[in-house]
């Protein structure tokens, strides 16, 4: 067990405001392959028990809820023994195992101009209604609260947004060709993340944090250059930043892929946390505390490419590493620099458990 004497929401707003506090606050995500891995190994817990083994900080109380442009239908589209193609809510055809968990093969989208943009799917973003019923929110934040846990909804950002719709190589393409339609597709989607929130806030959902996710960024750089960023998307992440903090909540941000060049905009925007901190993308704790540490609070960074060797030396200085160079300040939470993957046996992440138990203790 950890040395605690601050409840999970006061630890974790500490962090985000850089004060003094008892131990790293810790949250994480999982493959389902993981979990099922787990079970088979005789776990029972789930998910939910893996967050508590983890004695995890933060809890979610409601997850991204406005419809995509097709009601939330996927068409089979072919399969074989191994994969199906499949075409989704956004209207995006992509391929996937049946059998296992990985990233997608997307091969194609229709919504591939500006006229099938306005012709179609704008107007269904912008008239579509809310399909959540609040109750289910307001019931996780009164057993989040319960628990003192420090509470967070999800909702997109322009990014992800535009990966769902066009992809990514049309929306490189166009953030220098068309780049008053990407505009326009950011600001229509952000509004419509905006008016699911306030929906719920409007019926009582109460957290202390908001998080966005859509990654911008390769293994080497962002999609798009710092000053494209600027023009283009950026008005709208700090609309979803002024929103948070109009609303007492911190503003958690994740996105893959090494996004050391606009960390600057990120700060003028708002951004409070940034997750995970992709390692094999050059994102690294120990370079971006000295720099960054005083103006925000890191969220991730421990290396999945170590766990899945299975060389315990190997990841317990990892972690011994990575929790040191992100303490310094007051300012880091715990997570994986992705998702755990399959790889992680259920008693080797029982191990971590034990070293981020070890090492993220501030007395």
């Amino acid at each position: 067990m950890s040395k605690t004497t601050l409840t999970s929401r006061e630890r974790v707003k500490r962090a985000i405001a850089r004060q003094p506090h008892d131990r790293v606050p810790r949250y994480e995500t999982f493959w389902e392959d993981t979990v099922q891995r787990w079970l088979a190994e005789g776990y029972s817990g789930g998910r939910e028990g893996a967050l508590r083994a983890l004695e995890a900080d933060m809890a979610e109380v409601s997850g991204f809820h406005w419809p995509a442009p097709f009601a939330n239908t996927y068409e089979r589209v072919q399969e074989d023994e191994e994969t199906v193609v499949l075409r989704d809510p956004w209207g995006g055809i992509f391929r996937q195992f049946k059998h296992k968990q990985t990233t997608p093969e997307h091969i194609s989208w229709e919504c591939d101009s500006p006229e099938t943009w306005h012709s179609s799917f704008r107007r269904q973003i912008v008239e579509s209604t809310d399909d959540i019923e609040p109750g289910p929110v307001l019931k996780a934040c009164a057993e989040a609260e319960q628990a003192q846990k420090w509470r967070f909804c999800i909702g997109l950002e322009p990014f992800e947004c535009l990966r769902k719709l066009i992809g990514d190589e049309a929306t490189m393409i166009n953030l220098m060709e068309e780049p008053e339609w990407i505009e326009d597709i950011a600001e229509v989607t952000t509004s419509r993340t905006l008016k699911a929130m306030d929906r719920l806030w409007e019926a009582g959902m109460r957290c202390e944090g908001f998080w966005i996710y859509g990654d911008m960024a390769f293994n080497h750089s962002t999609f798009c250059s710092p000053r494209t960023y600027k023009e283009i998307i950026w008005p709208q992440h700090k609309r979803l930043c002024d929103w948070a903090h109009a609303h007492d909540m911190a503003l958690i941000y994740h996105t893959d892929g090494n996004v050391n060049a606009v960390l600057d905009l990120y700060i003028e925007a708002g951004i409070d946390v940034l997750q995970p901190l992709e390692c094999k993308a050059g994102m690294d704790l120990r370079k971006l505390v000295p720099q960054y540490g005083d103006k925000l609070t890191f969220f991730g960074n421990i290396d999945v490419m170590a766990m899945i060797t299975g060389d315990e030396e190997k990841i317990e200085n990892e972690i011994r590493e990575k929790l040191a160079a992100g303490m310094q300040g007051n300012g880091y939470i715990y997570h994986s620099d992705h998702s755990v993957p399959p790889q992680v046996s259920w008693p080797l992440y029982q191990k971590i458990i034990g070293w981020v138990n070890k090492y993220g203790n501030y007395a």
